[in-house]
């Protein structure tokens, strides 16, 4: 009698673990490419990234793509977007259709004069509302810039981010021309950027400026 108990006891344990919370174990990366001044040039190495990040994705997973100008907080700046369904041919398609889509944003951009101004604090904000909605287990913001953030007078982004939960990984950051005069530009750019982000709530912050080691910011952990 006494065992049956204790059966029932493990059995009524086990019942209510298995009922709890699910982890959610998706990914969702929002990739913002710098199309300001002369970083434009730089597209072609954005176009990698974005199809190392495709070729990795799930079902189930979200991929989009957002452009960085003069004013980047609109949802039409949101070039491509994929959210990978679990049929094999349908993600075959959608994958197709997110490298049309991100194709032809780039011939374009390319063809563009780069924006006059750049907008990255728009942009982020922008990416965070889009992960946000997503509900992924993972999120992820991919900054591909210089950091140079320069705003038009009209422009207010003197205001609070809400970045909890979510990683920010900042790719090919060059330096400029005023950089290479005195380094220490370049290092407090990115200082003040890191403790902006993470007084925000972010829940990590990379640079990665050698694309060979890409992936190591990409690397799951749990």
């Amino acid at each position: 009698m006494k065992a049956a108990s204790t059966l029932a006891i493990v059995g009524a344990l086990l019942l209510v673990a298995g009922c709890g919370p699910q982890v959610n174990r998706n990914q969702a990366f929002f990739v913002l490419i710098d199309t300001s001044g002369t970083y434009v040039k730089e597209l072609y190495k954005a176009k990698f990234v974005v199809n190392y990040l495709l070729g990795t994705i799930n079902p189930g997973d979200v991929l989009a793509v957002g452009r960085v100008n003069s004013r980047s907080f609109s949802e039409k700046e949101i070039v491509a977007k994929v959210s990978l369904g679990k049929d094999p041919l349908a993600a075959n398609e959608q994958k197709r259709t997110f490298v049309e889509q991100f194709d032809a944003f780039a011939k374009a951009a390319l063809h563009t004069k780069g924006s006059r101004y750049t907008d990255i604090t728009g942009g982020i904000i922008l990416a965070a509302e889009f992960l946000n909605e997503t509900e992924a287990g993972h999120k992820t913001i991919v900054i591909f810039s210089d950091m140079e953030e320069e705003l038009d007078p009209k422009s207010v982004r003197d205001i609070p981010m809400k970045l909890d939960g979510i990683r920010i990984v900042a790719l090919n950051v060059i330096k400029l021309a005023s950089d290479s005069a005195d380094p220490r530009h370049y290092i407090e750019r990115l200082a003040l950027w890191e403790k902006r982000l993470r007084d925000a709530g972010a829940s990590d912050w990379q640079v990665v400026n050698d694309m060979e080691y890409m992936d190591r910011a990409f690397r799951r952990n749990g």
